[in-house]
């Protein structure tokens, strides 16, 4: 890389012992390749990537202040996906494009509505998932058109989550509690007062949902009468 520009991904990753060497190319340009003699003077342009808090890192000794200030030099912060959603449809189209030339389908389209269920996506896993998930789309597509029905099942069922459930917020104010007890309540009513299956439902644990059943008094018909029937 004399002379150009090395890319480092993951830099909070690098073992302590790795940082030192490191910082010593940044502060003084020089390294000493393995088996090599002498040291060697290079010119190179350092750009590091990482989805981690290196300063709290710093805090507890597992990445050295030094390094993270010499690397700190032009802070760039790329919001996750999910925070700039008007991307995603220019992001989708691209990646999209590129998968069709890689696998020799010019033909292949996306559906009208599916650039819309990709945008309301939360993408945890952000342009590397989005990516995966269209690879997936192109490769496993059977006609001409990659349609809604092929999009995996985690796309899907968010989608069919915020499709059914609506909130209007009045203008005197709205009570979270009572706004978080009736959710629970439509969830659980869904599947029988099935827990585990509200649990899912909900993407809370099964404790947590029980913690909060009981914080709001929430009981099934049948749970009601058996407290009643016990002596």
């Amino acid at each position: 890389a004399d002379g150009g520009t090395l890319f480092l991904d993951e830099i909070g990753e690098l073992p302590l012992e790795m940082q030192v060497k490191l910082l010593r190319l940044l502060q003084h340009g020089e390294l000493e390749k393995v088996g090599a003699t002498a040291v060697k003077s290079v010119d190179i342009r350092v750009i590091a990537a990482t989805n981690r808090n290196l300063l709290a890192m710093t805090e507890d000794g597992t990445f050295r202040e030094d390094l993270y200030y010499r690397l700190a030099v032009v802070p760039l912060m790329l919001p996750p996906l999910r925070e700039r959603k008007e991307d995603i449809p220019e992001l989708v189209q691209n990646i999209f494009r590129r998968l069709k030339d890689r696998h020799g389908m010019p033909e292949l389209t996306l559906a009208s509505n599916l650039r819309a269920l990709l945008a309301s996506y939360r993408w945890p896993g952000n342009v590397r998932e989005l990516e995966n998930v269209m690879e997936r789309l192109v490769v496993l597509s059977n006609g001409q058109q990659v349609t809604e029905q092929d999009l995996p099942e985690s796309i899907l069922g968010q989608a069919a989550r915020e499709e059914g459930f609506h909130l209007e917020i009045p203008e005197e104010g709205i009570s979270l509690e009572s706004v978080e007890k009736e959710l629970l309540l439509r969830a659980l009513q869904k599947f029988d007062w099935n827990q585990s299956q509200a649990a899912r439902f909900l993407d809370i644990s099964r404790r947590t949902l029980i913690y909060r059943m009981e914080k709001h008094g929430l009981r099934s018909e049948s749970d009601v009468d058996d407290l009643a029937a016990t002596p």
